[in-house]
């Protein structure tokens, strides 16, 4: 197999993924310069379910006309454009304007990225599971990694437009360049534009939990900054960031070897007591318990919940992995945003800490339902034949 093409690919899912999360360490910041509170920047926030929703409902044939590598493209030059603007005008109105591109943009990248990965790789006989671990570790390093970049050059000194900022032009740059020398299997055919997201059969399971993983996710991102900036820790935003995402990338080659529905099980039981640990140690200021708590969660919301379910989801999509992978990170992002504005608002409402406890709640609740079905599951080998109820 020539890696050049994978490796390119991979870079280019990294490069949209990171700037998601880019500018996460400067959420208190734009708050403050827009007169706001927590449940304003939850808002914003969200607003990157605004692109990712259309692109995911009523453009799954997109990639059937154009081919795989134009969307990728498009997510770049969309990163690059998001990037730009809170650069030139910084503050909660851009964020959200930023977070709905981006959502357009990575919703592109995640509804063909496997099924790109998998042609690149072996053609239309490529392994899924293999793909998606290359998709996985790529979009995880990504997801985290930007916000750890900018907590770095913030440590150099506070500043609106980090050097992060502009590396990450650069950087998207760079992969479209790379981008452009990849060839694109995939046939062009005139298909219906509107192809709704496709669930396999029993496979809402592994939808729901990742919209229970990355919801945490998403609270540790959007609320934790200003909680973790009361208590003079604001620097290290970036970093709990970074470890709630992109440290589950040490866990996936465990859970490649596990039974997918095993995997996304254990992902699950960890949950609870990871993020309660996370909230405690937000609320008093006991950043060892905070960073702790987002490597914990890490191995359930980027580790064994994300590859074991996507890769459950496309082994049993056969020809319709591109539907497949748009309805389950469809259900992702909409943890990914709404919970979260839930929980800014209560922030406001009551106040940061009632508001975590009580999202915990509802995440143990979530939990306690979801896991009886996954321990219904058939047990798999990680690479083995996938019954249509895996």
């Amino acid at each position: 197999m020539n890696r050049c093409p994978t490796l390119a690919l991979a870079f280019a899912l990294c490069l949209i993924t990171c700037a998601v999360n880019l500018p996460a360490p400067l959420y208190p910041a734009y708050a403050q310069l827009s007169g706001a509170g927590a449940g304003a920047t939850a808002v914003a926030f969200a607003a990157y379910v605004v692109g990712v929703v259309p692109v995911l409902l009523l453009l799954g044939g997109l990639a059937d006309r154009t081919g795989r590598k134009p969307l990728i493209a498009i997510g770049l030059v969309l990163t690059i454009a998001s990037t730009s603007l809170l650069l030139i005008a910084p503050g909660l109105y851009s964020l959200a304007m930023a977070r709905c591109l981006l959502g357009v943009g990575t919703a592109l990248a995640s509804a063909t990225g496997i099924a790109y990965m998998t042609e690149l790789m072996a053609g239309q006989g490529g392994d899924p599971a293999r793909a998606a671990s290359w998709v996985t570790a790529s979009t995880s390093v990504g997801f985290g990694g930007g916000a750890a970049a900018t907590s770095l050059f913030l440590m150099q000194g506070d500043s609106l437009a980090p050097g992060s900022f502009w590396l990450q032009i650069g950087l998207a740059t760079l992969a479209l360049a790379a981008l452009a020398r990849l060839p694109d299997p995939a046939p062009h055919r005139r298909s219906a534009m509107l192809r709704l997201p496709f669930y396999p059969r029993a496979s809402l399971r592994y939808g729901l939990a990742i919209l229970l993983a990355w919801a945490t996710s998403g609270v540790v991102i959007a609320i934790l900054p200003s909680v973790l900036n009361s208590r003079g820790l604001a620097h290290w935003a970036g970093f709990s960031t970074f470890s709630v995402i992109s440290c589950g990338l040490l866990f996936q080659p465990l859970a490649k070897r596990m039974p997918r529905a095993r995997a996304v099980a254990v992902g699950l039981a960890i949950l609870p007591p990871s993020y309660g640990l996370i909230a405690w140690g937000a609320i008093q200021g006991h950043l060892p318990a905070v960073l702790l708590g987002t490597l914990a969660a890490s191995s359930a919301c980027y580790g064994f919940i994300y590859l074991g379910g996507l890769a459950a989801v496309t082994a049993q999509a056969g020809n319709e992995k591109t539907r497949a992978s748009a309805g389950f990170f469809l259900l992702a992002y909409a943890g990914f945003s709404l919970p979260v504005v839930f929980t800014g608002m209560l922030a406001d409402r009551l106040s940061p800490a009632v508001a975590l406890w009580v999202f915990g709640a509802a995440l143990t609740l979530g939990v306690l339902a979801l896991l009886p079905a996954m321990f219904k599951a058939p047990v798999v080998g990680a690479r083995g034949p996938v019954s249509a109820d895996a």
